[in-house]
This record gives C-alpha cells, structure tokens and sequence, in this order.
C-alpha cells in the first residue's frame, strides 16, 4: 500500500472562527456581542478566510515535492500528437500537364454549428501526373502474352481474357509513365458482356507495378460491373508504382486480374471483350495531419555559457513525425544541432540539444563537476553571441482531428484545377497531451520497469507510450512459436462513421504505428525472447433477429436493436464497463437476447440466431447459439439483420 501522505494543519474556517472567538473570551471577557454582526467578528471571520488559504497552500507541499522528485527523475509530460488521414484531390477536368500541390496545401472540415473547422495540412508535395493508353496487353494465366493495342486502334473487338476465363488471367494496360499517389479513371466500351458474373461482385481484382511486384489497388466506383458494359473504374495507383519494362515495352503499368471465385460467387462463363479504352487522370491521393508546420522561429541569443535554455512562443512541439530542426548561426552560415533524449552519451563537441515537447523548452548542454572537482561538458555550447532559431517544427495536434470518413470536404483555399477533396477514411492518430495526474501514476511504472520489458504488463505499458494513439494493448504468451515468445496484440483508436458504426479497416493499426511499438519492445526485451506484434484476430459475429412490434414504432425499435448490437459488440466502446469487448469472450445466445430486450422496451424478441462470419470474405457459418473465440481474439459486428414484424396493439378492458 501507499505510505499515508500526513495533513500538515487540519484545521477549517469554522474552526478558527471559533478558536478566535474562544480566545477573545478569555482576553477580553468584556466583549460580549460575538453575532456576526458585530465589526470584530467580521474582522475574526476575515483573518481565519486568510489562514485557510494558506493551511491549504501549506498542505499542497507534498504535491510539490512529489513533482519536484518526478522531475528529478526525468520523467517529463508526453506531448500531444496530431491525427493522419488520407485525402484524395479531384480535378475539375483532366489536365494535359502535371498539377502540383505543395506541402502545407490547407483542407479542412466544414465548419458546424458547435465548433470551428478542423484544419489539416498535406505533408508532402503532391504530383497529380497526366496519363493516357498506350499500349495493351492481354496476358493469359497460362500463355504468352500479347499486345492488343493494335486491334484496338481498328475498332475490333479485343477479349479480355481466355475464351474461358481462368483465374489467373489478366489484362494489362500501359501508361506513359508512371502515375504515384493518382486517382485515374478507366474507361472501357464493349459489345460484348462477360457471361456469368455478377456486377456487382466481379472476381476481378486491379493491380499496380512497383517495379519488383504487382501491388494491389484501391477501387472506387465501377460502372463497368465486372467489365460487363461501358462504363468507368476508378482505380487509385499506389505510392510505389514504377514504370518498368513489360512486355517489351517500358510504360507505366496497370492490370485487371481474374481471382479465384469464393463460394457462392458466380465466375466468367465467357470473357468480356474491349473496344474502346481510355486512361486518364482525374485526381491524387496523399496524407495530411492536423498539426501546423511552424518555421525560422526565433529563439534567441547565445551567452556562450553551459546549460542556457530557450522556450518558444507556441507550443506544443510534435515529436510523433519529424523531430524539430534547431540552428546555431556561426562564421560559416547556419549550424544544425542534433535533438537528443538526453547528454548521457554526448561528448565535449557534440552538437546537441534537448526539447521540453510540452513546455517548447530547448537546453543545450550543461556542465558536470566530476568527484574530483574537474568540470565535464555534456556537449558543445553555442559562442557568445550566436544567434539560436528553430527553422522547422510542429505544433498542434490533439483529438478534435479525429474526423470521421468524408468530413475533411473543404479546400482551405483556392487550389488551380482541383475540384473538390474529400477523406475516404476517418482520421486517427490525435491525441491530447499527457496530464499531471497521469504522470504521477506512470512514474512509479518507470521506476518499476527500469526501461525493461519482463512481465507482461510490461509489455503492454511501453507499447502504449511508443504509440499513445492505440485503444488497446494486450501481451500474450506465443505458445505456437514455443517458449520466450510473446504477442503484443494493437487495437488502434478509430472513429466511428455516423450512426455507430465501425468498419473492420479501421480496426487494423497501421504499419507505422506496428514499427514504431516493435522497435520500442525490441530495445527493452530480455535477451532470447521472441516478438511479435500484429493486431488481434478479429472475429466477424452476424446476429439475424426478429422482433414484433406495433407498427408505428417499428422503424424506431429496429433503430434501437441495431445500435445495441453494435454497442455491446465493439471492440473498442463495448463491455460491461464500456471499454471495449473482453478478449476472448465469447458470445452467446442470452447475452443478446438481453441486450436486445433491453434496448427494444415493450417490444417482444421473437426469434435469434447467432452466426460466425468472416469480415474478410463475407462468409457465414452455421447458425448457433454460442460463438467462441480465442485467447487473443475480439468479436466484430458484421452486418447484423433485424426485422421486425408488426402486432395489433393490446386492447385493455
């Protein structure tokens, strides 16, 4: 247990009213009006106000103390850190030259009734690069390829795969030149449909050459229906492709591939054919974060003396991206100094400073005096009189910019050519800075751990300082791998489209976020153990449920059934305590029958089944009346279907 912190003076207002009062007795016994009407009582009344406020400030001495050890000991307030997105740039209208968006380019939500637009700023030029066909490439699974540019160009009508598509099959189109980061449009004019398929679930899936391997894209509208009519897809070209040589000829390369069929999907009985095919460019995709690039701040002059400090106007500074660029001037021009944790490995020349991310506080190095008096500098020290400016940081950063997917919709100002701008998914990442009270309960975690990870709380603890942007971390033994190997399972944050609703794509953490947590693990793990960190397994729950109720309400109670499911199923706001769904809990057939009895009132549950799916794929299992999950798993709602009959109102006598 906690030592007991001692109440240095107990005493209240009342208190020493009436100490005052007992004392005036036995002083001045000829005082005898003591109602607080009386000019002296008020005087009393006012003193004893005084000596309150400073038995309060003198029982505050503890908690001073106890921040003054906290910062003895290095531990210093996590800074904010700033939510990413991913926003896609649209054209008014293909243009014949490449448009460029500059670092810094401003977007924004749209400003609501509660609160000002969220702004957010690109991290990186963006090159919106025109493209057209030029070649195209039929390429069978089994086969030589062969180039179809030709009958193109005559109007004859080209197929696209095998007279009986295989999967395996592709169709390759060729740009002049690769096209990173665009959004381009493909579209096609064709006689003749593929025979078999579904529209709307083609087995067709659009890759990108990267130069060492097709990298699969992103779709977005497809009028086309599998290629099964004129129309357009919208495919969005990863940051990695390259224009490589294929098939003999060097282009920037794209391909429609046939996949194999899931169950129950209908395949290609015969192939489509082409006609007519166009390629252009219609926007650009690239990341933006809510956190303002500040630069050439100022920070002041130096005295050429160990230990100076220098504190900027507007902090936050970032550190989740790019650490802040600090310059000395000198004879030769501007100097860079390192950002550094600590001086613990700096030596006498090392140009080095340390940042107070949460004060916007930079020291440069001070001086230690050795057990036998000689002086050791922790690193160089600025002459007298150099000039010391931040050239570049960040600030800002925080929750507000976690928006949901398409708030970000508003060019902040006027880009030449670019339409509109919309964020295909939500925000994530923001988070406030670290408080004084969460500080005081994460040092004695420091002190325990000594930058070691041995039990498993260990391992969840420093996972979430790495990356404080996860909802939840779990640490479980690895027994597949054998023993001394651990899982450290990530579930990031992620905000919820309008109505409650998660995606299973939001529930994945990022690449980053997993590199950032394992390079922190990795440097404090013992010595022989295994690590791997990956998100949990995520499995998929569909709850079919029939409800009756009177017809007026029925829109109403399906509503309410529907947002109760996915409540009590999230793995991040669901469970009992309404912090995400237990690992490894299982779902049965009376716990949502409850919940849905509870969420619906008078309306009466009908009928449940409960089946196990696959938010993957889609597919579905058997119908059950328990669904369990591993050790390391979460359930997942996965389109859930409520209806609700209608019943003649009760007729009460």
């Amino acid at each position: 247990m906690a030592l007991p912190s001692p109440n240095l003076d107990d005493r209240r207002f009342q208190q020493l009213v009436d100490e005052a009062k007992r004392y005036v007795q036995q002083r001045a016994p000829e005082w005898t009006d003591h109602n607080v009407s009386d000019p002296g009582v008020t005087l009393i009344e006012t003193f004893a106000y005084l000596v309150d406020q400073l038995l309060y400030r003198l029982n505050r001495v503890p908690d001073k103390n106890y921040l003054a050890f906290l910062d003895l000991l290095g531990i210093r307030l996590y800074p904010p850190s700033a939510a990413v997105a991913e926003v896609d740039f649209w054209l008014s209208a293909p243009q014949p030259d490449t448009v460029t968006l500059p670092a810094g380019t401003e977007v924004t939500t749209a400003a609501g009734e509660t609160g000002a637009a969220v702004v957010f700023a690109t991290t990186d030029d963006l090159r919106i690069v025109p493209s057209e066909l030029t070649r195209l490439v039929t390429a069978p699974r089994t086969g030589e390829q062969t180039d179809r540019t030709g009958a193109l160009a005559e109007g004859r009508d080209v197929p696209c795969f095998q007279a009986a598509p295989e999967p395996g099959d592709a169709l390759l189109f060729g740009l002049p030149t690769a096209v990173p980061r665009c959004v381009v449009a493909v579209r096609l004019d064709s006689r003749v449909e593929g025979v078999g398929v579904d529209p709307r679930q083609p087995p067709l899936v659009w890759e990108a050459w990267d130069g060492g391997r097709w990298q699969r894209c992103e779709t977005g509208s497809d009028s086309t229906g599998g290629l099964n009519r004129p129309g357009e897809v919208i495919v969005y070209v990863p940051a990695g492709h390259t224009a490589s040589l294929v098939s003999g000829t060097r282009a920037g390369w794209l391909r429609c591939r046939v996949t194999e069929a899931e169950p129950g999907q209908p395949f290609y009985s015969e192939s489509p054919t082409v006609r007519e095919a166009a390629v252009f460019t219609v926007g650009g995709t690239t990341a933006v974060e809510h956190a303002e690039r500040v630069t050439d701040v100022p920070l002041g002059v130096s005295e050429g003396v160990a230990g100076q400090s220098f504190r900027l106007g507007r902090p936050p500074v970032l550190l989740d991206g790019e650490p802040p660029v600090v310059e000395v001037s000198s004879p030769d021009g501007w100097q860079r100094w390192e950002v550094v944790e600590h001086f613990g490995r700096s030596g006498p020349a090392d140009r080095h400073v340390r940042v107070d991310a949460t004060t916007g506080e930079f020291a440069f190095p001070p001086v230690l005096r050795e057990a036998d008096g000689t002086l050791r500098p922790c690193g160089a020290v600025p002459a007298k009189g150099a000039r010391i400016r931040v050239a570049r940081y960040r600030t800002g950063g925080g929750p507000a910019g976690n928006v949901s997917r398409g708030a970000v919709s508003v060019l902040r100002s006027s880009v030449p050519y670019v339409a509109r701008v919309v964020n295909r998914e939500a925000a994530r990442g923001g988070v406030a800075g670290e408080t004084v009270d969460n500080a005081k309960l994460r040092a004695p975690e420091t002190l325990r751990m000594q930058e070691r990870a041995v039990t498993a709380e260990d391992y969840e603890i420093i996972a979430r300082q790495a990356a404080p942007s996860v909802r939840r971390v779990r640490c479980l033994p690895d027994r597949d791998a054998g023993a001394g190997a651990v899982r450290v399972l990530v579930v990031p944050d992620a905000v919820a489209d309008e109505g409650g609703r998660l995606c299973f794509e939001q529930l994945i953490p990022s690449d980053q976020v997993l590199a950032r947590i394992t390079a922190a693990l990795d440097e404090r793990r013992l010595i022989g153990t295994r690590l791997l960190v990956e998100p949990p397994f995520y499995q998929g729950v569909t709850v079919v449920a029939r409800l009756s109720a009177p017809a007026a309400d029925a829109d109403r109670v399906r509503d309410a059934a529907l947002d109760a499911l996915h409540r009590h199923l999230d793995p991040l706001r669901g469970g009992p305590d309404g912090t995400g769904r237990p690992f490894g809990r299982p779902v049965q057939y009376g716990e949502v029958f409850g919940v849905l009895q509870r969420a619906v009132g008078e309306a009466v549950v009908e009928e449940i089944r409960l089946f196990a799916a696959d938010p993957v794929t889609g597919r579905r299992g058997a119908p059950v009346d328990r669904i369990d999950v591993g050790a390391g798993a979460l359930v997942f709602s996965y389109q859930h279907q409520v209806v609700v009959t209608a019943r003649e109102p009760e007729v009460r006598g």
